[in-house]
C-alpha cells in the first residue's frame, strides 16, 4: 500500500515524498503497465533517456505523467578541471521541463577531463577545489532555473587532501547553496574504507539541505574494503544508519538503488516496502517535531 502516513508532513519540506525506486530499462515495460503500489516516487539518470526513442519512450512518458520522478545524473562532472559543457546542461534542462521533474541531483565528484573517463573520481578536498565546486554549481542552478543537490560519494583515494571529507561536503553545500542527496550507504562504506564514525558524520551533515535520500547495497571486497555496487541487498548496518538519519532529521524521502543483480520487481518492492515502514514507525516523532518548530 502507498506509504500515506508521512504524506502531509513531507510535501511540505521535499519534492518527493515515502519510499522511492530507480527505474531501469530491464523492468519499465512491467511497471509501466502495473507498476508496485508501494513505490511513491521514482528516479532516473537523464542521460540514460534522452534521445531514446520508441517503446522505452512511450513508457517513460507513460510513467512521467502518471507518477512523481527525480533525476540523479551521471556525466555533470562537477568536479572536473575542463569547462562546464553548458549545451549538455540546456539538454538536461529540456528533459527535466518536459517531464516534469521534481528534482535533478549529481554527483560530488568528475567523470571528465580531455574526455569522459567512465567513472567517478574523487575531487581533492581543499579549500581551491570548492571554490571551484560552488562557482560550476551556480552556473548551472542559473542555466537549470533550478536548486541542484550533491551526492556525497564513495571514493577510494583522496589525493591533495587538505581538509576532511565532512568539512569538505559541507563547504561545498555553503558556498554553492544547493541541496544534499544524502546517500547512507556511502557513508557506511567510506566509513569502513576510511576509518571514520559514520553516525558522526551524518550529525554533521546539516539536514536542512537534504531533499531525498539513497540505500543501497554494495560488495565486501575485504574486512577493511567496501565496494560501492549497488548490485546486492541493503545490510543491516546500513539500515541502522538511516533509522539513525530519521531519527536526527526526521522522516526523509528514501529511494532504493539497484544497478546489477537486478531481482524481480517483486522483491525490489519488497525492499522499498522496508524502507515505507521504518518511515512509518519514525513519523509520530516526525510531527511532533515539525509542531515544536
Amino acid at each position: 500500500m502507498k506509504n500515506t502516513v508521512t504524506d502531509s508532513l513531507e510535501r511540505a519540506a521535499h519534492p518527493v515524498h515515502g519510499a522511492g525506486l530507480g527505474l531501469r530499462r530491464s523492468f519499465i515495460g512491467a511497471v509501466a503497465e502495473q507498476p508496485p503500489d508501494t513505490v511513491d516516487f521514482w528516479e532516473i539518470a537523464p542521460e540514460n533517456w534522452i534521445g531514446v526513442g520508441g517503446r522505452y519512450a512511450r513508457h517513460l512518458s507513460a510513467m512521467t505523467e502518471r507518477h512523481p520522478f527525480v533525476c540523479h545524473g551521471l556525466s555533470l562532472s562537477i568536479g572536473s578541471p575542463s569547462p562546464l559543457d553548458t549545451e549538455f546542461v540546456r539538454r538536461i534542462k529540456e528533459f527535466l521541463d518536459r517531464h516534469g521533474i521534481r528534482a535533478y541531483t549529481e554527483h560530488l565528484s568528475y567523470c571528465s577531463d580531455d574526455g569522459h573517463l567512465y567513472d567517478l573520481m574523487p575531487i581533492p578536498f581543499t579549500a581551491e577545489a570548492v571554490h571551484h565546486v560552488a562557482e560550476r554549481v551556480r552556473q548551472v542552478q542559473d542555466i537549470l532555473e533550478r536548486r541542484i543537490a550533491l551526492e556525497n560519494v564513495s571514493y577510494y583515494a583522496a589525493p591533495a587532501q587538505e581538509m576532511t571529507e565532512i568539512d569538505f561536503v559541507n563547504a561545498v553545500l555553503q558556498e554553492a547553496d544547493c541541496d544534499l542527496l544524502l546517500d547512507v550507504n556511502n557513508i557506511y562504506v567510506n566509513s569502513i574504507n576510511h576509518g571514520y564514525d559514520a553516525h558522526a558524520f551524518l550529525s554533521a551533515l546539516p539536514g536542512e539541505r537534504v531533499v531525498y535520500c539513497h540505500v543501497a547495497g554494495h560488495y565486501v571486497e575485504a574486512e577493511d574494503l567496501r565496494i560501492d555496487t549497488h548490485g546486492a541487498d541493503v545490510i543491516a548496518p546500513v539500515w541502522d544508519l538511516l533509522d539513525r538519519a530519521y531519527a536526527r532529521f526526521g522522516v526523509l524521502p528514501t529511494l532504493l538503488e539497484r544497478d546489477f543483480n537486478i531481482p524481480s520487481v517483486d522483491a525490489l518492492a519488497a525492499e522499498v516496502q522496508d524502507i515505507a515502514a521504518m518511515q512509518r514507525r519514525h513519523a509520530p516523532r516526525s510531527r511532533a517535531r515539525t509542531a515544536d518548530v
